[in-house]
């Protein structure tokens, strides 16, 4: 009974609290805590890890390419991110990946267009897209 394999789950830190938004801040979401309560969390800010500061400038993804509000190319830290995220799963079984709506890396099925004007256009994040590739279930968390 005590030994039972928990879950894994793949979580967007800034839904569990943390503080590495773009702006600084965090999205915490009471209802993704409860569904991850009986669960094992792999907590990932793939925009972190990929070496981006907190604060950092808005960052869109123009033809697939993340480019900040000041119109710089910072494709190259959010490849570093989602490699990161993939040194950090690698050879466990995910049973599902829990991530932050509209990011650039995380949105599941809406991203902002690349103008920073607040629209919004189907398509998905960096890590999205490549968690999906192997297999893993992906949810944006507005969907749990």
């Amino acid at each position: 009974m005590g030994n039972q394999k928990k879950e894994k789950v793949i979580v967007s830190a800034c839904l569990l609290g943390e503080n590495c938004k773009y702006n600084g801040g965090n999205n915490y979401s009471e209802k993704v805590a409860r569904y991850l309560a009986d669960k094992e969390v792999i907590a990932v800010c793939p925009e972190v890890m990929g070496g981006l500061p907190v604060p950092r400038p808005r960052v869109e993804l123009i033809d697939k390419i993340a480019v900040n509000e000041n119109g710089e190319n910072v494709d190259a830290y959010f490849s570093a991110g989602v490699e990161a995220v993939r040194k950090k799963i690698e050879n466990q079984e995910i049973a599902v990946a829990i991530l932050q709506p509209r990011s650039p890396s995380c949105g599941a099925t809406e991203i902002y267009d690349g103008s920073f004007s607040g629209k919004l256009i189907s398509g998905e994040g960096k890590l999205a897209k490549i968690l999906r590739q192997e297999g893993i279930l992906v949810l944006d968390a507005a969907d749990l």
